[in-house]
């Protein structure tokens, strides 16, 4: 009966830091498909544009986009940076470029008390998902 009352313990104290660790995460980004259009002089390839929103202090997971990725900022201030390059925090009516070999090792809204939004434009490969994450 005691080693079942402690696996119960151990349980809820797992279970307890799970939504403690939960409730402490980064907000996630929202993402919304505005307009895909298949490019027929680029057999394979199509557009996609998404609207990202960033809540207060969102964060991206590290990750690639295997496309081309025009991104330009509307509201609030983002920062952004490709392995290899530079920091650059970015506000509304400013660009960003991802090329289809560029790890995004940061993305995030530079604010903790308001949103931030883009825009992205990405070509692609018909079919290959928006974001894949990278360890």
């Amino acid at each position: 009966m005691q080693s079942i009352k402690r696996v119960g313990l151990a349980l809820a104290v797992g279970c307890a830091a799970l939504v403690a660790n939960e409730a402490h995460a980064a907000p996630q980004a929202i993402v919304t498909e505005l307009v895909t259009k298949p490019l027929p002089e680029y057999p394979g390839k199509e557009a996609l544009m998404i609207s990202v929103e960033y809540p207060p202090g969102a964060v991206d997971p590290v990750h690639r986009h295997d496309a081309h990725a025009f991104v330009y900022v509307v509201e609030g201030t983002i920062v952004m940076q490709l392995r290899g390059g530079k920091e650059v925090t970015l506000k509304p009516g400013e660009t960003f470029y991802e090329g289809p070999d560029d790890i995004h090792t940061v993305g995030r809204n530079a604010s903790s008390t308001k949103r931030a939004k883009f825009i992205v434009l990405l070509l692609k490969d018909k079919g290959k998902p928006v974001l894949t994450p990278v360890k």
